[in-house]
């Protein structure tokens, strides 16, 4: 699958630090969605292995929520140097397992470890404070301690990036983890693990189920165990409310980052070169396959034809095939059920009077390939309006006024990110305002940094991720001295 000078494909589970098959020696296989091939096969993991992982964590927490902060920080730093360095193998991993282009499973790798990289640093600003008490005999200081065992769901979408997003602050706050990797695209879990044990982590620190069959019964085990301290979860909002309600039996801290349904709003004073430019990477990145994706793009009706027009000029010089083809722009999709919700999308649009420009189709052959559509005058009461398609189709819509297309933006239960295009500052401000969203690219995508926080509001989660995210991973304990 990768080079031989430093293999790092893995395929077992991991439970205090040793590699491990299930007790019933049940597999499953993980499959390329460029061309349908089995990649590998990883162990089919129960509730009796995420035990013995929570049984590790906790263990393992004893010590590790003790270690100084410039340990974690020199270890992570060390983790983050050997993920940089493999590089080529990682991002060829996420690469075959989710099928995003070469070069964009290498940008991911490296977007990864940048929250490896931030969090090592952070483990070391974990700062309380003294609050001057209004008693002459007391003191009242506070301070900031790991909350304990960490179990963490992430996604197919980003199969690196979205787990370090979360075992950065994690580890940098002393936490040790239980990761369930997702059942399309384990492999770059159990690779960071391994690069994670080159560096010295202890074991326990880290432990990894991997399961396809039993995911309802283990995601029922992390959120329900009491040794369990908190829910990390990156996902749908279906899912999101199933383990919300399961985590609050035990009233565990949590932190959902759900699904999303971006507004991408147009106005007719933006600079139409940059709008279109930012069009096209917002909504077909990955192939559309991310919660922060332009899902309903509203184009003021005077620019509306050459927006479109230009759109899907672009649009039709994308090269969809392998991503480990040099001259592929977009990958497939992740399994054919992605495949007949962006069908269903499509051909509803249709049906309610949307005109295709570019696109349409699934492609024929193997692999899960959808052609990346751009759909003309999608009305308002069209599904993709209120579902996330998470696919390569872009709707456009028109609109009149600022008032009517902020409504329009804001008509949804979900709202993670949103984005907008004008050279009126005025509008700029009241625009970003008035967004129903947790956060805003104002001519700009440059929302998923790790210096920033990433999150949303409404049904798009709890929480935030990035930048100072490293509260989500700390309790805030007072101590009052009296003197």
């Amino acid at each position: 699958m990768v080079s031989s000078k430093a293999c790092l494909v893995k395929s077992q589970g991991v439970i205090n630090g040793k590699w491990i098959e299930a007790k019933d020696g049940k597999t499953f296989a993980v499959t390329n969605p460029s061309n349908g091939e089995i990649l590998g096969h990883v162990p089919e993991m129960s509730v009796a292995e995420t035990k013995e992982a929570i049984e590790a964590a906790a263990q393992t927490f004893k010590t590790w929520g003790k270690t100084t902060a410039k340990y974690r920080h020199d270890l992570m730093k060390k983790w983050y140097d050997l993920i940089i360095a493999n590089n080529d193998d990682l991002g060829t991993i996420i690469t075959l397992e989710n099928g995003k282009s070469l070069a964009m499973g290498k940008g991911e790798n490296e977007y990864g470890a940048s929250f490896i990289e931030w969090f090592a640093e952070e483990a070391v600003r974990t700062y309380g404070e003294v609050i001057p008490s209004p008693l002459p005999n007391s003191r009242s200081v506070v301070i900031k301690q790991p909350v304990g065992v960490v179990a963490a769901l992430t996604p197919w979408n980003f199969p690196s990036a979205m787990i370090t997003r979360k075992l950065g602050p994690a580890l940098a706050a002393g936490c040790t983890v239980v990761l369930k990797p997702p059942p399309e695209t384990p492999f770059s879990a159990l690779a960071l693990v391994e690069l994670a044990n080159r560096a010295g982590i202890p074991d326990g620190v880290i432990n990894i189920v991997t399961t396809l069959e039993n995911v309802r019964e283990v995601a029922a085990e992390l959120c329900e165990n009491k040794i369990v301290k908190k829910i990390t979860f990156t996902g749908s909002t279906n899912v999101a409310k199933q383990l919300y309600k399961l985590a609050a039996g035990t009233m565990k801290k949590v932190s959902f980052e759900a699904g999303g349904n971006a507004p991408f709003i147009v106005f007719d004073d933006a600079d139409l070169d940059e709008a279109v430019a930012v069009a096209v990477l917002c909504k077909f990145r990955t192939s559309g396959q991310t919660c922060v994706c332009a899902n309903r793009i509203y184009v003021h009706q005077s620019i509306y034809a050459e927006f479109a027009a230009r759109l899907a000029e672009k649009v039709s010089a994308f090269k969809v095939g392998d991503g480990l083809d040099s001259q592929t722009t977009h990958g497939p999709l992740i399994h054919e059920r992605a495949i007949k919700k962006v069908e269903q999308h499509v051909q509803d649009a249709v049906k309610l009077g949307a005109s295709v420009l570019v696109g349409g189709s699934r492609l024929d052959g193997p692999g899960h390939f959808f052609q990346p559509t751009v759909l003309a005058d999608v009305p308002t009461n069209a599904l993709l309006n209120d579902e996330e398609t998470f696919g390569p189709v872009a709707g456009l819509i028109q609109f009149q006024t600022e008032e009517e297309v902020i409504a329009l933006a804001n008509n949804s239960d979900v709202g993670l990110a949103g984005y907008f295009f004008s050279r009126d500052v005025k509008r700029v401000w009241r625009v970003a305002e008035a967004l129903e969203v947790g956060m805003v690219g104002a001519n700009s995508m440059a929302i998923s940094q790790v210096y920033v926080p990433f999150g949303g509001v409404k049904e798009s989660g709890l929480g935030r991720e990035g930048s100072h995210g490293i509260q989500e991973y700390l309790n805030t304990k007072l101590i009052a001295f009296g003197v």
